[in-house]
């Protein structure tokens, strides 16, 4: 699972059929700010990703706009040398927009009426400037979760995903595009964008499908706790896919800094982050 544990970040939750992924970075790490991209269809892309943030982490400006508040990366023992470690570390998980009032995420993150109600859907959550440490949202971007309209997450089949009904519907921003039928096929170009390790939001392209299997395929993207329930699009049509669900240890530490550094594979090494298929959830048929 790539839910992100604000207690303990040093490692994430282990797979659900208890074997151990070593993953996270394939290779070069291809993760970059919205701000830096230069992809046009990515960016619109980012603009429907949304980070599951705690209320507690939301504090009004009484202006119409929130701040946002908590740790960064380094606080909590990241190795400051690392790529975004002073950059807030808040969301929990990631979703996306699939209607009006319609978010997707992975089952893991949204289980109970509690989990409902607890966090918030935090839109633009992302840094406009390299360098940018205080990041404020208008109050228009944060939402709600009104209703679990279904949620799975199965340890027989290793199925994992959630749709949840926000508490009104999303303006200004595009209701993404999904795969209806059939299957992504091996080798095939991906991007995923999400909240890696908390962070605001990061596209990471770069990577391939490894392997198929019945309810999920495996793919090299560059992913970490907090990436649990992004979207993962084919990179050439901006189709979505699938929703990351799975991986595991996701830094390691370095004894030479006495801290911890991102897990770094060969591109093609590994088992691959696991994606639930977004032709799993029923009513998105």
């Amino acid at each position: 699972m790539k839910t992100l544990i604000l207690a303990l970040l040093l490692t994430s939750v282990a797979t659900m059929a208890s074997t151990t992924q070593t993953k996270v970075i394939y290779g070069d790490d291809n993760r970059e700010d919205v701000i830096n991209s230069t992809n046009a269809m990515y960016v619109e892309l980012s603009e429907s990703t949304a980070g599951m943030i705690s209320k507690y982490s939301l504090s009004s400006n009484g202006d119409g706009t929130s701040r946002i508040i908590g740790s960064t990366l380094s606080s909590r023992g990241i190795c400051k040398s690392e790529r975004f470690s002073e950059q807030l570390s808040v969301a929990n998980c990631s979703g996306f927009l699939v209607g009006e009032n319609l978010l997707v995420t992975a089952g893991h993150c949204i289980k109970t009426a509690s989990d409902c109600s607890k966090y918030q859907w935090v839109f633009d959550y992302k840094v406009e400037q390299d360098g940018q440490k205080d990041i404020t949202v208008n109050d228009s971007s944060i939402y709600s979760c009104k209703n679990i309209v279904n949620t799975v997450l199965s340890r027989t089949d290793m199925n994992d995903f959630a749709i949840i009904e926000l508490d009104r519907n999303v303006t200004g921003r595009r209701v993404l595009d999904y795969r209806r039928s059939g299957r992504i096929t091996v080798g095939e170009s991906l991007v995923v964008i999400g909240h890696p390790s908390g962070l605001p939001t990061k596209i990471a392209d770069g990577a391939n499908v490894k392997s198929l299997s019945s309810k999920y395929f495996s793919a090299n993207l560059d992913t970490y706790g907090g990436n649990s329930g992004s979207a993962v699009f084919n990179a050439n049509s901006g189709l979505i896919e699938g929703i990351l669900v799975r991986g595991a240890t996701d830094y390691v530490y370095d004894r030479a800094q006495g801290c911890t550094v991102s897990n770094v594979l060969g591109q093609n090494d590994g088992n691959g982050e696991d994606v639930t298929y977004i032709t799993n959830i029923p009513e998105l048929k």
